[in-house]
């Protein structure tokens, strides 16, 4: 098999948070940790939750260290990883009504 594509290999990461919006000031800050997660590949699940699909875990571990190095000040951040194999296995629902998973964005890469 691929190493490569690999579902115990490949890697979802998900960053969940719940930041403080009850001043201009605090609104902005979030609103800049949004934008420059967004900027970083990540996509929004829910409303505080974004993932991103990588590769490998090394890939996973470098924008595991940029989200590190953007978190604000104050508020609550998570950062999880699961394979993708494990991410497969969610089941996602709108109402009663059961769903697909979002396919992941394409990525390109380059070797």
């Amino acid at each position: 098999m691929n190493n490569r594509l690999n579902a115990y290999r490949i890697m979802w990461v998900l960053v969940l948070f719940d930041l403080p919006t009850e001043t201009a000031a605090e609104r902005k800050i979030y609103a800049k940790f949004r934008k420059n997660i967004l900027k970083d590949g990540f996509q929004m699940f829910q409303f505080s939750i974004y993932l991103r699909h990588c590769a490998s875990r090394e890939n996973a571990d470098v924008h595991i260290k940029r989200v590190k190095n953007l978190l604000p000040e104050k508020g609550h951040v998570g950062i999880m990883c699961v394979t993708d194999k494990q991410f497969g296995q969610m089941e996602i629902f709108h109402g009663k009504k059961i769903v697909p998973a979002t396919a992941p964005a394409q990525q390109l890469e380059m070797f």
